[in-house]
């Protein structure tokens, strides 16, 4: 059955060999990415691969997140279901970590920025719908005061914070919804995969991208994954497993998701829906 599909970060890595794989299997699926010309060409390569697959690309700066309310904004203006969130894009080493607004970019774009969309997708979803949120082996206690903009941490710490309180806000959204809501899991695709990102971080070729396409697809489509809510998929071992304590920590969580509630209201972000607060 065809499904609508959003993935973020889809001109590059894991989210470009995932949407090739969504696209060869006929589904409607919608592109987020940063850059306008590189959607277009992804766009264009996917149709001409996949003749009869529906693609749409939507044009975003993450980082901005003003932009993620108004991508949330189109997409409800032209969906009426999303049948699946792949929150994909993330951000490791950049030479300006810190954003306009005076934020960490690691937080803002592999947090903040998937909390927003999400939370703003919601009203698009149903029971059988699923949210895939991109985690990592990589998780660190999560520093508030950095997590503020008050304190400035290395590119490895804050990556690895920020793919914690990714995690966790998982977990905290999984038990606010329930079962009778989409199920919302956190996945680390696998370590060292051959992505631009771990590239530039580490200055290897990494494995096989498809290794992380291959779980993802999985994740947003395979029955062994229909129900599942609220739990961490480790594919370096290749099954569900406990993620970093924190994230099984509910006020721990909970203070996390104000912080995230706090920042959006003092960026005058607004369309914040009420299952976040």
């Amino acid at each position: 059955m065809n499904k609508t599909i959003l993935l973020t970060g889809a001109t590059d890595g894991i989210g470009l060999e995932t949407a090739k794989i969504l696209a060869s299997q006929g589904h409607t699926v919608l592109l987020h990415g940063r850059n306008q010309a590189k959607l277009a060409d992804v766009k264009e390569m996917l149709i001409n691969n996949n003749t009869a697959a529906m693609i749409a690309t939507y044009q975003a700066d993450l980082s901005a997140l003003s932009e993620v309310a108004t991508l949330a904004t189109t997409i409800k203006r032209q969906h009426s279901t999303i049948d699946v969130l792949i929150n994909n894009a993330g951000v490791f080493k950049t030479h300006n970590p810190i954003t306009e607004t005076g934020y960490d970019i690691r937080f803002v774009v592999n947090t903040i920025a998937p909390y927003l969309l999400t939370q703003q997708l919601l009203p698009l979803m149903n029971a059988q719908s699923r949210i895939v949120n991109l985690s990592s082996a990589a998780q660190a206690p999560v520093n508030l005061q950095a997590f503020k903009g008050q304190q400035t941490l290395a590119d490895s710490e804050a990556y690895a914070q920020s793919k914690l309180a990714i995690t966790m806000w998982t977990f905290y959204l999984a038990k606010r919804l329930g079962k009778k809501a989409p199920s919302v899991i956190a996945i680390n695709p696998a370590s060292f995969l051959g992505s631009k990102m771990v590239k530039e971080a580490y200055g290897s070729d990494g494995k096989d991208l498809s290794i992380g396409a291959d779980i993802l697809v999985k994740a947003a489509l395979a029955e062994n994954f229909a129900g599942i809510t609220g739990k961490y998929f480790d594919n370096d071992r290749g099954h569900w497993a406990e993620p970093h304590p924190d994230a099984l920590d509910e006020p721990k969580c909970q203070s996390l998701v104000t912080v995230i509630n706090e920042t959006l209201k003092n960026l005058d972000i607004q369309d914040t829906l009420s299952q976040s607060t």
